[in-house]
């Protein structure tokens, strides 16, 4: 594919991906209310989101370009990683987190991305 086409192909790939997110989120909220889950549980669950997200949109990415797929992955999570990040920022008019749940986050991001974006 051209190189033009991959803006297009992660734009995509980032909409499926928080697609894929919100339906879980959604799923993840209901469970919580139903069954009163702890706060880990919670935590535990946002993270298998963003794992299963990230790596979708690496899977997708790398489909998509077909090739350098550990770097499709790798730009994939990256960019759901910043995306994550901007908008809570707005939304929280800062940042709340502390650097280890965000550098957590972000290896999560990355390391699920390039792993869906290998196994394409």
């Amino acid at each position: 594919m051209e190189t033009s086409s991959t803006p297009r192909v992660l734009l995509r790939s980032l909409l499926f991906s928080y697609l894929l997110s919100g339906i879980l989120l959604v799923i993840t909220s209901f469970v919580l209310y139903k069954f009163r889950l702890k706060e880990s549980q919670v935590k535990m669950a946002v993270n298998a989101i963003y794992l299963l997200s990230c790596a979708l949109a690496g899977f997708l990415m790398g489909k998509g370009l077909r090739k350098q797929r550990f770097f499709c992955g790798l730009s994939a999570g990256l960019s759901y990683f910043l995306v994550l990040l901007a908008v809570s920022f707005v939304i929280n008019k800062g940042l709340t987190a502390d650097t280890t749940q965000l550098l957590t986050t972000l290896a999560f991001c990355t390391g699920s991305g390039i792993i869906g974006g290998v196994s394409s």
